[in-house]
């Protein structure tokens, strides 16, 4: 394992992030340590073994501010899949103690906003906080196939599908339509997940849009608080992007924000049959009895064991 600082004051081996990991062999395990500052960076990740870690959340930030509606180099929109702030691939990444933040403004203006893209085989986020507008945080893999021509515009479009298993500690995610989206299983662990204006006063929002693949598990959040100053039964737990998409929420304190449905159908689709979106022991305001339509209602056995898969398939050891 080598170690590699990076400090904006010239103090450290590096004075940005990028240079660092420029640094790295592919294959040489590597820890980068971040000092303090605002980091304005557009970020490629693409280790066997790499460990990001800041001075904190609030103190270590990196920023950055495309949006899927704003202009590419190359004339045509940026899209959702180039709109990233870090874009992480490759074997194992491990993220701790920052900020990384999309700052291109709500989706009306700007498009879809992506502060993380993350489609590594492994990934682990400790005390990272993601802030954005729309789809703050991409859990790769994409779905299979495009619904509209060049909608997967960017560095995967063409690549294998690849599964991934990604971990979330003690994370704060805050965005508005489809904040956390993509066909990864996950598992979010006594996180906050902030729904924010997304610019119309509406604040019409979906927390998670999985596109699970059949065999996954999908997002799974325990013991994660949802929080906005929303008005009352604005913002959707989920929606599914993809037919198979699939979202749990576990002994979670729900602020009165969520909607009494909970879950969504996407944009209308009748396809939602294979979705699954379960819920269990559900407290707060926005905790109401939802019955039928996408929910599933576990009992205390069902959810324990899907947190047990949750945890051996995302936990890391």
């Amino acid at each position: 394992m080598i170690t590699i600082t990076v400090a904006r004051d010239g103090s450290g081996d590096f004075a940005t992030i990028g240079e660092a990991l420029l640094a790295v062999p592919y294959d040489q395990p590597a820890e980068i340590q971040i000092g303090p500052g605002t980091y304005r960076e557009k970020l490629v990740c693409e280790k066997q073994e790499i460990t990001l870690r800041g001075a904190g959340m609030g103190q270590t930030r990196l920023v950055w501010g495309d949006g899927g509606k704003l202009p590419h180099w190359d004339g045509r929109p940026t899209g959702i899949f180039r709109s990233w702030t870090a874009f992480f691939s490759g074997g194992l990444v491990t993220v701790e103690g920052m900020t990384i933040q999309n700052d291109a403004g709500p989706g009306p203006q700007a498009g879809a906003g992506i502060a993380a893209y993350v489609d590594s085989r492994r990934a682990i986020f400790r005390h990272v906080q993601l802030l954005g507008h729309q789809n703050t945080l991409f859990c790769g893999p994409l779905p299979e196939k495009e619904r509209e021509k060049e909608s997967f515009l960017g560095p995967r479009a063409f690549a294998p599908r690849q599964p991934s298993a990604q971990y979330y500690q003690g994370c704060e995610i805050a965005g508005d339509v489809d904040c956390i989206l993509g066909g990864a299983d996950a598992l979010f662990e006594q996180c906050i997940l902030r729904s924010v204006d997304g610019g119309t006063g509406s604040c019409r929002g979906y927390v998670t849009a999985p596109s699970t693949a059949p065999d996954g598990l999908g997002f799974v959040f325990w013991d994660c608080d949802f929080v906005s100053d929303c008005p009352a039964g604005s913002v959707y737990l989920g929606r599914p992007w993809r037919p198979a998409g699939k979202t749990a929420v576990l002994e979670c304190r729900l602020g009165a924000h969520i909607a009494p449905a909970g879950f969504s159908p996407w944009n209308g689709r009748a396809e939602g049959d294979k979705a699954v979106f379960a819920e269990e022991g559900s407290t707060g305001p926005g905790a109401l009895p939802r019955t039928g339509g996408l929910v599933r209602s576990l009992d205390a056995a069902q959810a324990g064991r899907l947190l047990t898969q949750a945890r051996r398939r995302c936990r890391p050891e």
